[in-house]
């Protein structure tokens, strides 16, 4: 078997980074909490990068559900525990990888030894795992932590940077004293303020909030280790321009556009306050009919089962609307920010 060596396993990255840069990358080290969509495709990133030490948590196992998007998933890893297919596609990349591996997953109770010594995180959480979330996103705020979370939406990315000295994860979604489903909503809504992915979404009754459950692609989740690498590479050898939140990106691949946004307060700005109410109307408003019928007079009647997809369809619109550009015509300098 051919002997490991990392300068000839990282030598296609010199000339993007200088040999210096390629040894100061083997020093840093970068923890990634969730290892399914995108956190195992992070990893191997990362690692082809030439990065070299890793905190990683997932408490999950692969299963078949997973295929259509995760890294590590296929069926020879049907079962198995998802930190230990990635460890192995990390040492595989790169057999001197320090790895600290947390099998439990992340919590409230253990993020403090997760970040020890890190020098950035990147989020690859389940985007249902609220909880989670906040307490690493404030943890790395307490700790002066970068932290990246990228997010796979249709078949683009939405992210987001959260640096030292500015607007906090908590400050920009304003979760605080919120219901987990109005968190989830807020999350949704402050993760891509253009909404560029709700022009294709051809079900929006597959985006179901309430129980958990939304479609995804393979193509956004790669497309999302790229660009959180891209952001990992600048801060990790503090060069280039990193935009902080609440500056954010979004990159649509089936579209073929991106739009650069910029939410002063976050989801308190006035576009995402609308955007939430209009949200949250939709979603009553099913409700709202049920419980007083002098609001369906004149209305034809439903067949069964319309309107929770009715519902369902106009919350997506709804969060259409602020991604489309506000003037029509040429490009211009003062469009760049939407």
């Amino acid at each position: 078997m051919e002997r490991f060596d990392p300068g000839r396993a990282f030598a296609r990255n010199l000339g993007w980074v200088t040999a210096d840069e390629q040894a100061l990358l083997r020093s840093r080290r970068v923890a990634i909490a969730g290892l399914g969509g995108v956190g195992g495709s992070h990893l191997v990133t990362l690692a082809r990068l030439g990065v070299s030490k890793f905190h990683i948590a997932d408490l999950d196992a692969f299963e078949m559900e997973n295929f259509n998007r995760q890294y590590g998933a296929r069926m020879s890893t049907i079962g198995r525990a998802k930190t230990d297919v990635l460890a192995e596609a990390a040492r595989d990349v790169n057999p001197s990888v320090e790895l600290r591996v947390f099998p439990d997953g992340v919590r409230a109770d253990n993020v403090d030894d997760f970040l020890v010594d890190v020098d950035l995180y990147v989020d690859g959480l389940d985007f249902f795992a609220v909880a989670e979330r906040r307490a690493v996103f404030a943890a790395c705020a307490s700790q002066g932590i970068p932290a990246i979370t990228a997010a796979p939406l249709g078949m683009g990315v939405a992210l987001l940077n959260f640096l030292p000295g500015h607007m906090t994860f908590d400050e920009y979604f304003g979760m605080e004293g919120e219901s987990e489903p109005e968190q989830l909503l807020r999350f949704f809504v402050g993760l891509a303020p253009a909404g560029l992915q709700q022009r294709y979404l051809v079900d929006p009754t597959s985006i179901d909030l309430a129980n958990q459950r939304g479609p995804s692609t393979a193509m956004g989740c790669e497309l999302c280790a790229g660009a959180a690498a891209s952001q990992a590479l600048k801060i990790l050898l503090g060069r280039g321009h990193v935009r902080a939140a609440p500056h954010g990106i979004q990159f649509d691949a089936y579209l073929d556009r991106t739009r650069r946004t910029w939410r002063p307060g976050g989801n308190r700005h006035p576009l995402q306050r609308l955007t939430l109410a209009i949200a949250r109307r939709a979603d009553d408003a099913p409700n709202a009919r049920a419980r007083d019928p002098d609001r369906r007079r004149g209305r034809r009647r439903a067949r069964p089962g319309a309107l929770g997809a009715e519902r369902r369809q106009r919350a997506a619109l709804a969060l259409r609307a602020p991604g489309r550009p506000l003037v029509r015509g040429p490009r211009s300098a003062g469009r760049r920010h939407l």
